[in-house]
């Protein structure tokens, strides 16, 4: 992981109404890191992420992208260097799985042959059928397909840093896990900066590098998960105390595998 820095937020502000959803938060995260922010629903997280990209303008304080205040960048141009990956996908439902890989780099003038081949590149690394699935709309697709196809989207034209919100959170367990632990390889064979935003402590301990730890529009923690467990803050302990009840609730359930 380098020590340049690929998102940082210095006392970043922004309030709808009364309500202050991200509260004066300052966070870094490094090139190469794979960065977890947790928090319940309200705690600002998306908000939060979508500060970065300019979906949403920021009141006050500053935050900046590969070096560069994103208030100087054109946020269609920022959003085009910056990949997002959707809730549910987030395809578009009259475009073909490959037009909807393709659209970022049709939009930035790509020559279709180019195009074609990113998409059958794209399609191979998130271990769809090329020919299968190219020309299938997303209504035909399972919800993990649909995921698959929104994680290629998000990587059509290059990005260095990929924004992830609540990712795998509609899948079923089993789907869910293997596409994170897909994701996870990318990310490391791709160089990617990822943020990910999850209300689900357990997948990011597994998936993360750092977790950052949000509540009332605050970051209350951030760290590893060892430097977290260390936290004197009770909410942090609290959704740390959830993964460590399952996994004794699972252990004395399950036999322990290689056990006579």
């Amino acid at each position: 992981m380098s020590s340049k820095l690929a998102i940082s937020y210095q006392t970043a502000t922004k309030s709808f109404g009364s309500l202050r959803a991200v509260d004066d938060v300052s966070l870094d995260i490094a090139e190469g890191e794979f960065l977890a922010v947790v928090g319940g629903s309200g705690s600002g997280k998306t908000t939060l992420l979508r500060l970065a990209n300019r979906l949403i303008e920021a009141d006050g304080g500053t935050i900046t992208v590969e070096g560069e205040d994103v208030r100087n960048v054109d946020p269609v141009a920022l959003r085009r260097r910056i990949g997002y990956v959707f809730q549910s996908g987030g395809l578009f439902p009259h475009l073909s799985v490959g037009d909807n890989i393709g659209i970022t780099p049709k939009l930035l003038g790509e020559p279709a042959t180019t195009i074609a081949t990113r998409v059958d590149e794209l399609l191979e690394l998130v271990q769809l059928d090329r020919a299968s699935h190219r020309d299938r709309l997303p209504e035909t697709l399972s919800g993990g397909q649909r995921q698959r196809v929104g994680v290629a989207r998000a990587l059509a034209a290059k990005p260095r840093i990929v924004l992830m919100d609540e990712p795998f959170g509609a899948l079923d367990p089993l789907t869910r896990d293997t596409l994170g632990d897909d994701y996870r390889t990318l990310h490391r064979r791709l160089g990617l900066t990822t943020v990910m935003i999850t209300h689900d402590m357990t997948e990011a301990i597994l998936l993360a590098d750092r977790i950052a730890v949000m509540r009332g529009g605050k970051v209350l923690a951030q760290g590893t998960p060892a430097e977290l467990s260390r936290s004197c803050d009770a909410y942090v302990l609290e959704l740390l105390r959830t993964p460590r009840r399952q996994v004794e609730r699972l252990n004395a359930l399950l036999p322990q595998s290689g056990a006579a």
